[in-house]
Parts: structure tokens; C-alpha cells; sequence
């Protein structure tokens, strides 16, 4: 891919939030609205965005008649389709040091697990894990934790599955080899915060 094509493409913060939504919701086809609500940003830089990525052929307008509203999903005919969605669907070292500031935020972390569609390639249904992010903690700030993850949801483009418990009740669950966490820590994930030696 050239450098001139990927700065076009990936020169927005807005931008990388638009693909990353509309590579998680492919094939669908969102109308604008939608694109602005699901990404957090205001209507006019997100149709922008849109009207910017339409010119390269990248984002594709369908007309919906039912719905009476024009519709706008992704272009399977873009010549590097599946290797932009590989770069952006990839967690950025500088995402994941953003992600571990943003969690260290709710409370006392001790532990936080990515896993799900912080660790698999985006063709990979072979494995269902049960949380995408698990954090565990003392002194959380469940007051905070819906707008947390109501941003990272606009961030990553799609429903987070999200765990929380308290440092005792880990410790407790994890001696009696609970299912949930058996399963979450048996299968591909990655450890960004590990203050528990694990």
C-alpha cells in the first residue's frame, strides 16, 4: 500500500474510528446518523470523513428504499480491502498504552485481560471467549465504567463483553477453577496490567 494512500486513509483519529466500526459491522450498511452515534463524534466531521473515504471508492453509498434514507457500508472492491482491515483492526502499541492509562483511571488496578476482538484476527470464529475485557481491581469506580466503556465501544466499533471483580473474589474463583475464568485465561489473550504475578 503507498504511504500517500495510507496517510489519506489513516490521517484522522475520526477517521480510524469510522473503519474500525464499518469492518466489525461488514456487510452491513449504516446510514449517517447511525455512523455518528456509534463513533461518538459530531454529524458534520463524520460526514466528512464518509464523503472523504467515498471519493477513494473505499465506502460504498447504498440507497435503501424501504428505509428511505441513503445507507453506508464498505467497498469489497477496494484493492487493499482486506489488508487495511488487518492494519486497522490491529491494536496500535500506542492504543493499548492509551487503553492500560484509561483503565489504571477506574480504581486500583491489579489485573486487566484482553481477549476476544483485542487479540483475534478478524476472520477467526474459532474461539468464543467470555469477555473481550476482564479487569480486577480494588476501589473500582463502577460510577465511571459506563462511559468507559460506552468511548472504547466508539473506539473499537463494536459491543465490548466486559468483566469486573474485586481482587479477593479473583482469588477466590481462580483457587476453585471457575468456568468463566478458565475459560477466558485458557484461551488467546494478553495480560496489559498484571500486578498478581501471573
Amino acid at each position: 500500500m503507498s504511504k500517500s494512500i495510507l496517510d489519506n486513509l489513516l490521517g484522522s483519529r475520526v477517521r480510524v474510528k469510522l473503519l474500525k466500526l464499518l469492518y466489525r459491522q461488514h456487510p452491513a450498511a449504516l446510514p449517517m446518523s447511525e455512523l455518528a452515534v456509534r463513533v461518538q463524534e459530531p454529524s458534520f466531521i463524520v460526514r466528512r470523513e464518509v464523503l472523504l473515504l467515498q471519493d477513494i471508492k473505499l465506502i460504498r453509498k447504498v440507497r435503501s428504499a424501504k428505509a428511505g434514507q441513503d445507507r453506508y457500508g464498505l467497498n469489497e472492491e477496494f484493492d487493499f480491502f482486506v489488508e487495511l482491515r488487518d492494519l486497522i483492526l490491529k491494536p496500535s502499541p500506542v492504543e493499548t498504552a492509551r487503553l492500560i492509562k484509561r483503565i489504571n483511571a477506574l480504581g486500583r488496578v491489579k489485573l486487566a485481560v484482553v481477549a476476544g476482538i483485542f487479540v483475534s484476527q478478524p476472520d477467526d470464529t474459532t474461539y468464543e471467549t467470555p469477555a473481550d475485557l476482564f479487569i480486577v481491581g480494588d476501589d473500582i469506580d463502577r460510577g465511571k465504567l459506563p462511559k468507559f466503556l460506552k468511548s472504547l465501544e466508539a473506539d473499537m466499533g463494536t459491543e465490548i463483553r466486559f468483566g469486573v471483580m474485586e481482587k479477593d473474589e479473583f482469588k477466590y474463583r481462580y483457587e476453585m477453577f471457575d468456568r468463566f475464568l478458565r475459560v477466558l485465561l485458557e484461551g488467546p489473550h494478553r495480560k496489559i496490567i498484571n500486578k498478581l504475578d501471573m
